[in-house]
């Protein structure tokens, strides 16, 4: 199958500035993907680029299969991090001129699926108003509505969920996934690590402009798995005691739960712990995507540094 986007060598500059360097990506279609990375590491600058509103300075970008997403315009849905309405505009109006300007038809289909779509977000009874008197969590679901309507192969997401009350959180996400569900490509970009880990498939991270990780998550996972071990005992024990127990290196105690790092195999010590002490509960402790982001941002000048030399 051919692949969504495909991205060789691209290098981005802007004046002494390299926003993006010596950049591979290849996200085959019908994928999920999740571009995380600290503010000003190049995500936005990709995904401009991948819609061609900036140009490489070198390199290889072809999307859906043609040399520009502007070959390929009426298949794309975009939603830039930059909102933006047509705020005199009344609703109604305003997702039939963008669903127009995608290639579908005036006419009553087109209406009643405007409607039908704005009953699924609550805003049935928003239709006639006019943006502006709309708030800014009901504007973007607008924005959303405006990204999705021609049903799109390519969806390109940049912080969407950014303003979003919990409630209307949720209602977006379970959107955003049935539309992955429908078999469309999706790129999502965001610096909220706990939604790229509810939501994506397979991970990207980029970092001073390199991509650093290029991964599907459960592999992410497994490769940066912890060795601590949380427990709680069943009766009341002291760190010595912990520390005592055979394949402890040290123990500290956060609330209820001890927080053991094992000199070697961690279920061995998990069952010299349970034998020894017992426990209500024990595990492994699961580093979050958070975790990981942290510890190669923290090695974001070693990474970039081996990136540099490797060229």
């Amino acid at each position: 199958m051919q692949d969504a986007i495909l991205m060789r060598g691209i290098h981005k500059s802007f004046g002494r500035t390299r926003a993006v360097r010596d950049f591979d990506l290849a996200i085959p279609t019908g994928s999920l993907y999740g571009f995380i990375g600290p503010n000003g590491a190049g995500k936005t600058t990709a995904i401009r680029m991948i819609m061609s509103i900036l140009f490489p300075d070198t390199g290889e970008l072809t999307v859906l299969g043609k040399p520009s997403a502007t070959d390929s315009k009426d298949r794309i849905g975009y939603l830039p991090e930059e909102r933006g309405i047509y705020r005199k505009m009344r609703v109604g109006a305003f997702l039939r001129y963008m669903a127009r300007l995608k290639g579908l038809h005036a006419g009553p289909g087109l209406n009643r699926r405007i409607r039908d779509w704005l009953e699924r977000v609550g805003l049935a009874e928003c239709e006639k108003k006019r943006c502006e008197e709309l708030s800014k969590g009901m504007q973007q679901k607008v924005q959303f509505l405006a990204t999705i309507l021609h049903e799109p192969d390519l969806l390109i997401f940049d912080e969407p969920f950014s303003g979003l009350d919990p409630v209307n959180m949720r209602l977006m996400r379970d959107l955003f996934l049935e539309q992955h569900n429908q078999g469309r490509t999706i790129i999502f970009s965001t610096h909220i690590m706990h939604q790229a880990e509810q939501l994506c498939e397979h991970i990207v991270m980029i970092n001073q402009g390199v991509k650093v990780l290029d991964e599907p998550l459960d592999g992410i996972f497994a490769r940066h798995a912890s060795k601590l071990i949380l427990f709680e005992s069943v009766d009341e024990v002291d760190e010595a005691a912990v520390v005592a127990v055979s394949g402890v290196r040290d123990a500290k105690r956060t609330d209820d739960l001890w927080e053991v790092t094992p000199e070697h195999d961690p279920l061995v010590t998990i069952r010299q712990i349970v034998d020894t002490l017992g426990a209500r509960r024990i595990e492994i402790k699961r580093p979050t995507l958070e975790d990981i982001f942290v510890e190669l941002v923290d090695g974001g000048a070693e990474v970039v540094s081996q990136a540099e030399s490797e060229r």
